[in-house]
């Protein structure tokens, strides 16, 4: 496949991919945003989806503990919460997102959910960035050169 350069080509090749390439594609793009979070629950959720052998048990287990991050960084998000805990909030989105059984998944699949919560992250950051320190690839760019690579592979 050539260069992937808009969302509806990322789609579908997201779509293309099976249920365990989706998983760790979606885990590449959590493990790109991470630090937007630096909580370490999420970094064992990562760990496990980055593995193509990982145990259904072991999935559910990862999904229970990413929601209870969400439910952690979502309770600090209120009406005077901060961007970087809205960040960190997208990014436990995404790694539920990483770690959902596909048939439960939300419309797109898995990867494709987990990269639109990893683009949201990436947003909310750099709304409240005051340091004018923009990366200088956007997330979406970054995102369609990893699954091109990949594909390329």
């Amino acid at each position: 496949m050539s260069q992937i350069t808009n969302d509806k080509e990322f789609k579908q090749a997201l779509l293309s991919l099976d249920p365990v390439q989706q998983r760790v594609m979606a885990a590449r793009f959590v493990e790109h945003v991470y630090e937007l979070s630096n909580d370490e629950r999420i970094a064992r959720v990562i760990k496990t989806a980055l593995r193509p052998e990982a145990s259904a048990a072991e999935l559910a287990e990862a999904l229970k503990t990413a929601m209870a991050v969400a439910m952690d960084s979502y309770t600090r998000c209120g009406a005077e919460g901060s961007w970087h805990d809205q960040s960190a909030y997208f990014v436990a989105r995404a790694a539920i997102a990483m770690v959902t059984p596909p048939e439960q998944s939300k419309a797109g699949g898995p990867a494709w959910q987990a990269a639109m919560s990893s683009r949201m992250a990436r947003t909310s950051m750099l709304i409240d960035e005051e340091s004018g320190d923009v990366s200088a690839l956007p997330e979406n760019e970054w995102q369609y050169q990893l699954l091109s690579e990949y594909l390329a592979s």
